[in-house]
């Protein structure tokens, strides 16, 4: 990975592959709630629903790649978050919003030691990338902590830092790179990206 203050260079994609909206889940999509474990607290966020239509009807995938240390901290189980995971694709799926993935990462360095599948690190992008053929440098990286963001470097793509969950916080707290972009909510997200149109895949951007 370059240095991270330098903005990232976009590449040509292929013919065949689609963009897609790299997406944190708590504190991003639905509300922030310590190592959620309990399916009747998973509420999305105001003005999620419509800002993911909006972004499936420019044209983008919806993948969301979640960190679940509490998996390893013993706070629950896989079946636990796997019931968490199911309550929200319900509640998406009654506002007519269908995921093309969910990928998590159920380890901690401190508890299940390193692995390469925690955000920022990259396996998880990877894996999403390939398995639906993702252009990576034409798509978009949305959390609330900079370890959402910082991936889109990797890949050229963009990064966007929402203002919800810890996002405040992240924004005063980090040097955020200036590459970043820095927005409310997903709402806000979504709104750029409609002005900005729909993706364009034969075109090389340039930085932002």
């Amino acid at each position: 990975m370059t240095d991270a203050t330098q903005a990232p260079r976009r590449s040509p994609p292929s013919k065949s592959s689609r963009p897609a909206i790299f997406l944190d889940r708590d504190g991003t999509l639905i509300r922030e709630a310590n190592y959620l474990s309990d399916p009747d607290q998973v509420v999305l966020l105001p003005g999620v629903p419509q800002a993911l239509r909006t972004l499936v009807d420019l044209g983008y995938l919806l993948v969301v790649i979640t960190n679940q240390s509490g998996i390893a901290r013993g706070f629950f189980d896989e079946a636990a978050y796997r019931r968490v995971a199911a309550r929200f694709d319900h509640l998406l799926e009654a506002e007519g919003v269908s995921l093309a993935a969910t990928l998590h990462c159920p380890h901690h360095p401190e508890f299940s030691g390193p692995c390469d599948c925690r955000k920022p690190g990259l396996a998880l992008y990877r894996q999403a990338i390939e398995q639906l053929d993702l252009e990576a440098g034409a798509s978009h990286f949305v959390g609330d902590k900079l370890s959402d963001v910082l991936p889109a470097q990797a890949f050229s793509g963009t990064g966007w830092l929402v203002r919800t969950g810890h996002g405040r916080a992240s924004e005063a707290a980090a040097d955020v790179p200036s590459w970043v972009q820095v927005v409310d909510d997903l709402t806000a997200v979504s709104m750029r990206l409609r002005r900005e149109g729909p993706p364009r895949l034969d075109v090389v951007h340039g930085a932002l």
